[in-house]
């Protein structure tokens, strides 16, 4: 089962894949096309031509696993080539239809380490 989290980085191909390739070819695109390991834990995405179908390559700890989803209307948003890593969430809102040109973020408070020893 493929869970979506914050401890893994979500790298996307943005070029056209042949939906037909498998473990070995898709993992060969991780290592020529985006400079990665395709063990690493991180999960790799792949779109077809007219966007309609993604793979998802992940290496999970006993071997490789592949999530593949069709889309029976519309197509998926591709994120823009300078997005890699994206986030889960950026990710999400692909798998979920949401146009991932329209999202705007708004700051957050991000904690910091402050040395609390007096």
């Amino acid at each position: 089962m493929l869970a979506l989290d914050r401890q893994r980085r979500y790298y996307c191909y943005i070029g056209i894949s042949d939906m037909r390739k498998g473990f070995n070819p898709l993992s060969g695109m991780v290592r020529s096309e985006l400079g990665q390991d395709p063990i690493s834990g991180d999960i790799f995405i792949f779109f077809n031509r007219r966007r309609t179908q993604l793979k998802l390559l992940s290496c999970e700890q006993d071997g490789f696993a592949v999530y593949y989803k069709c889309l029976e209307k519309g197509t998926y948003d591709l994120p823009k080539s300078d997005e890699n890593p994206m986030s889960a969430a950026i990710l999400q809102c692909i798998l979920s239809g949401i146009s991932i040109k329209d999202i705007k973020h708004r700051k957050r408070h991000a904690q910091s380490n402050v040395n609390v020893n007096k």
